[in-house]
């Protein structure tokens, strides 16, 4: 992991931008973070939409998760931003887009290929960051993951025992192979649900929920659009976290 820039934002929180190979990515540490005083760390998942254009959604969760003692960070996702474009994604993307113009189902055919292979990428260079995060001396676990694409979560949540809570947003279309997956997610979770997104299949969503393998998980559902998530619903997951990080 090599740090190329640094600046203290409001209320003395670190932000360092990083680069882990060719994945650029984002480390935000509370003031109170040191070699002697380590914090937890909660991992930002965030859209295929890139991290320019998703910063100032991200810079803001980070700052609530400093308030909280938390460190947190996120990575590039494949084919995202300013990393090489990924032919097979493009299409896919320009697939889904085609169908929902013409006001056509989304065949489960098009998601496989949206998400399946995002997953099988993104999740190892996921894994690569953790790696290297946990090395720094300010950062002790336990470690969370928050947000982004649920079906990277999934497998986040299935194949790395370092990550012991995760907040998922049921925002985000879901493959059939990743629901059978969530059955052997067991560890706690919080599911946010929006629940007029114009863009996610409600009883897709309320059905994965169901396929959730965890003892502990809560499904909170709010009126509204994919964008209308309101405030009070970061301090519940907020609350979440520190239940179980701390």
């Amino acid at each position: 992991m090599h740090f190329t820039s640094e600046q203290r934002l409001d209320g003395g929180v670190l932000e360092r931008e990083f680069t882990l190979g060719e994945i650029p990515g984002f480390l935000w540490t509370p003031a109170s973070a040191s070699a002697s005083a380590p914090v937890p760390l909660i991992l930002l998942g965030h859209p295929t939409l890139g991290l320019r254009r998703m910063y100032p959604r991200l810079v803001a969760r980070a700052q609530h998760a400093a308030a909280d003692g938390f460190a947190t960070a996120t990575i590039e996702l494949p084919g995202s931003g300013d990393r090489p474009r990924w032919p097979a994604a493009e299409q896919a993307r320009a697939d889904l887009r085609r169908v929902k113009e013409a006001g056509e189902p989304v065949s489960d055919e098009i998601i496989g290929a949206l998400i399946l292979p995002l997953v099988d990428k993104a999740v190892p260079e996921w894994q690569a960051a953790l790696d290297a995060l946990l090395e720094l001396p300010e950062i002790g676990g336990p470690v969370g993951y928050s947000g982004g694409v649920i079906s990277i979560g999934i497998r986040l949540a299935v194949v790395e025992p370092r990550i012991t809570a995760a907040g998922f947003f049921a925002g985000s279309f879901v493959p059939r192979a990743m629901v059978e997956e969530a059955r052997q997610v067991t560890i706690p979770l919080h599911v946010l649900l929006q629940w007029d997104d114009e863009g996610n299949d409600r009883q897709a969503a309320l059905d994965l929920f169901d396929a959730f393998g965890s003892k502990e998980k809560s499904l909170h559902a709010n009126m509204g659009g994919h964008t209308g998530v309101p405030q009070y619903a970061g301090e519940d997951a907020a609350r979440f976290f520190t239940r179980h990080l701390k």
